[in-house]
């Protein structure tokens, strides 16, 4: 069977996306990789937040940008990634660890770090299309709860799940678990007050504040 690489993940000194992207391990096979797994990643996320909504888009994106990436990174890429590439890299990648070393990076800009995250904004929504009847007539869909840093404006943390095997509340409490949150203030709808609920009140060490 064709090895993987499994290189262990380590806690980066920098705070560049770059040292942070470079610390996730990669679930790819080694055999026919033309691209480290750092410089896709990397790639995508600019892709995305230019407005790349596909891998198709991606490519178009690593195409037009290819001589300044190579310029800025220091590499001689005589070629893009295909989309099949970004494909399989995410049917590869280990999202998790992506996920958590994202969060770490956008934590590691907040001035102060951990200690400068003194407020969360928590939010839920539907995934437009997604809603199907069932054969109880209910509504099944696919929602997703994520978590804010105020201090940066961005998200820290998402969760999907399907309403038909979870809920709001139990998304949120797995989101908010894997925070430190000693004084930080919470911020979440109003569901998350009800009195069997203990998705928020029963993790939070600070304040939390419902809107």
């Amino acid at each position: 069977m064709p090895e993987t690489c499994s290189t262990a993940v380590d806690q980066p000194a920098p705070d560049d996306l770059i040292s942070f992207l470079k610390a996730i391990p990669d679930g790819r096979y080694r055999r026919g990789v033309r691209y480290p797994q750092w410089f896709l990643l990397l790639v995508a996320v600019l892709g995305i937040l230019s407005g790349c909504r596909s891998s198709r888009d991606l490519e178009a994106f690593a195409r037009r940008h290819r001589e300044v990436l190579n310029e800025a990174l220091g590499l001689d890429f005589k070629r893009w990634p295909s989309d099949a590439t970004f494909l399989y890299l995410f049917n590869k990648a280990h999202l998790q660890e992506f996920g958590q070393v994202l969060q770490a990076w956008m934590v590691s800009q907040i001035p102060g770090g951990a200690d400068g995250l003194d407020q969360l904004v928590c939010d839920g929504k539907t995934l437009r299309g997604s809603a199907i009847e069932t054969e109880e007539g209910n509504h099944r869909f696919v929602a997703q709860v994520t978590v804010y840093a105020r201090a940066l404006g961005v998200a820290l943390a998402q969760k999907t799940y399907d309403t038909h095997e979870s809920s709001e509340r139990a998304a949120l409490k797995e989101l908010l678990s894997g925070l430190d949150l000693d004084g930080v203030l919470i911020q979440a709808d109003a569901l998350h007050t009800r009195a069997d609920s203990k998705c928020v009140t029963g993790i939070l060490a600070g304040a939390a504040s419902m809107g």
